[in-house]
């Protein structure tokens, strides 16, 4: 009943063209497993602007700059909300996080915690120290492949390296590493959060039946599972920090403290800080630090150099300019300074966002009044996904939007910090990812190391073409099969 009064509703409004629907289902059948190309294709018969019902949730499908600039600027109060779903309340204790939590105050006083103390420019500069030595331990890895003469899975690598980095950033300690490519607990317990979190759930579509889809398809179980050990490493790594604290007479200085280490100290500063900062806050923080920061730097760097390794032309435009900047400087590591002189190398990087954004259907926003957007009817509560990889790909914007291109940034005022709706790798409006300055540095400095100390070739001397690019779909979209590459060193 619930459903048939919605579907009643819809054809009194002047909504959005969209396919035909289903009965009950409407048109999840169409998601398919790769769902922002589904819906690429989609758009291409229906237009930019597409109505579809999901279940029982009416979503509108945003193909276009000039429609995106529409939700995500000229509305972006009315759009800037976000739906709730089971994975995303669990894994930020109620919607506690930034990224997931409803528009509101409660969201005001987090970005504007997060964007002071969190990712500032401060704060970023002050892990440059992490980064480099990851990246060393990284390249070290590599050297002992190269050695003996091994093949360098590369997506591994990355991952565990991403991992690392992010681990200390947040509890300023390395977790205990097996095998080559420094796995670690943490790698694994992401990992599996992140597969978890990131997965489409039937129930998400049906809100009146959530819990017991949920229950039947077996989510719930495997959602409760993985909270419970990373409820678990929260609890473990805040009450060492208390411990340590008060253990010590002597505080960390600013450039020395960890994520953790700034969120415990304002928890205790209720009357500057103007709320209650309580432990639940903290850990929807860290969720969303490692949600956000760990998958999406390693699946960059993994498709930044799988179009390298298809287009040798720009690897070699790249790596002389690497080499330029860089000189003779064997075995050290490629320092934060140089890099700010690579400007190829940026453009290498804007390419890939663009081909291959964090995250090509960014965390849904949710209309929170009706509105009109160009000559259409949006309903109140209308989940909004905006499709960052066809907007990536739209050739009214860019021309030979498939072919793998750095110099189209070269000279261009066009950068990702939400500006230019062409290219919104991290979205953009009040809801734009704060920490994307963070997420670049990580990038930056892995890829230009990667580039300078190796050549890189595919193994058995199979042809650059034979990479397969094929992807698969979760918070961020990687590649289905991991990047292998054999490495010599330079």
């Amino acid at each position: 009943m619930s459903i048939n009064r919605t579907s009643r509703k819809s054809r009194r409004r002047n909504l959005p063209p969209g396919p035909m629907k289903l009965p009950i289902i409407g048109n999840l059948h169409q998601l398919g497993h790769l769902p922002h190309r589904s819906l690429h294709r989609l758009s291409a018969t229906h237009g930019p602007l597409m109505h579809l019902q999901l279940g029982q949730i009416p979503t509108l499908i945003v193909s276009s700059p000039e429609l995106a600039s529409q939700i995500l600027k000229t509305h972006d109060q009315v759009f800037c909300n976000r739906p709730s779903t089971p994975a995303f309340l669990k894994f930020t204790y109620g919607g506690l996080d930034i990224a997931g939590a409803k528009y509101g105050d409660h969201w005001r006083q987090m970005r504007k915690l997060c964007m002071v103390e969190i990712f500032s420019a401060r704060r970023v500069h002050s892990f440059k120290r992490v980064r480099e030595e990851e990246v060393h331990v990284l390249i070290q890895s590599i050297r002992r492949c190269c050695s003996r003469s091994e093949a360098v899975n590369l997506s591994e690598m990355l991952l565990c390296m991403s991992n690392n980095i992010t681990g200390r950033q947040a509890f300023r300690k390395r977790f205990s590493n097996v095998g080559e490519c420094n796995r670690s607990e943490l790698h694994d317990l992401m990992r599996e959060t992140i597969e978890v979190a990131g997965e489409l759930s039937v129930g998400d579509f049906f809100p009146c039946l959530q819990y017991w889809v949920n229950v039947i398809t077996g989510f719930q179980g495997k959602l409760e599972r993985s909270f419970k050990r990373v409820d678990e490493l929260w609890e473990r790594e805040i009450g060492e920090h208390c411990l340590l604290s008060d253990l010590s007479d002597d505080p960390s200085h600013d450039q020395e403290e960890d994520f953790l280490d700034v969120l415990l100290k304002l928890s205790e500063d209720h009357a500057n800080l103007g709320f209650s900062l309580t432990r639940d806050h903290i850990k929807a923080i860290l969720a969303d630090v490692f949600f956000a920061g760990t998958e999406t730097t390693a699946a960059t760097l993994e498709w930044a150099l799988s179009e390298l390794m298809r287009n040798p032309r720009v690897m070699k435009k790249a790596k002389d300019e690497v080499y330029r900047v860089v000189g003779e400087k064997k075995g050290k590591v490629v320092e934060e300074s140089e890099i700010q002189q690579m400007h190829y190398l940026k453009c290498v990087i804007n390419e890939t966002l663009r081909l291959h954004p964090l995250g090509p259907l960014p965390i849904p926003r949710e209309s929170m009044e009706e509105c009109r957007i160009h000559i259409y009817d949006i309903p109140r509560k209308t989940r909004v996904f905006v499709n960052a990889w066809a907007i990536g790909r739209d050739p009214t914007s860019w021309e030979n939007p498939e072919i793998f291109f750095p110099e189209r940034f070269e000279g261009s005022v066009i950068n990702y910090r939400g500006h230019h709706l062409q290219f919104i790798p991290f979205g953009a409006g009040r809801r734009m990812c704060p920490g994307m300055q963070l997420g670049i540095a990580n990038i930056e400095i892995a890829l230009a190391n990667l580039l300078y100390h190796f050549n890189w070739e595919l193994p058995n001397k199979t042809s650059k073409m034979d990479i397969n690019m094929t992807e698969s779909f979760g918070i961020s979209v990687r590649k289905k099969l991991p990047l292998v590459l054999m490495a010599t060193t330079t």
